[in-house]
């Protein structure tokens, strides 16, 4: 029995590397897998997440600052109503004990 070899890691500059390779100069799947010994089936893989996630590519930092900030806004929004209704239930059960 052969021993195996640990898995390689691909980097995501070194997938891109491999996708420009392969899309941007025509070099076949085939040579690029026999040289870096990496399964074809990966490479497509690679390419699909590229491809689905390639508009982060060209949005501008400002685009995803203000997404960031969005999401910001949205979690502190939750956490001051729960504050405000704390806040409210405390003042509520003050009264009632200042009352009895």
């Amino acid at each position: 029995m052969g021993m195996r070899g640990r898995r390689r890691r691909s980097g995501a500059s070194e997938k891109v590397a491999i996708l420009k390779r392969h899309l941007g100069e025509k070099e076949e799947v085939s040579r690029i897998c026999a040289e870096l010994k990496v399964q074809p089936n990966k490479i497509y893989e690679w390419q699909k997440q590229f491809f689905e996630n390639g508009v982060t590519a060209f949005e501008s930092d400002e685009q995803r600052e203000v997404a960031k900030l969005c999401d910001r806004v949205t979690t502190l929004e939750a956490k001051r109503q729960r504050k405000d209704s704390v806040l409210s239930e405390l003042i509520g059960e003050h009264l009632a004990l200042k009352k009895s």
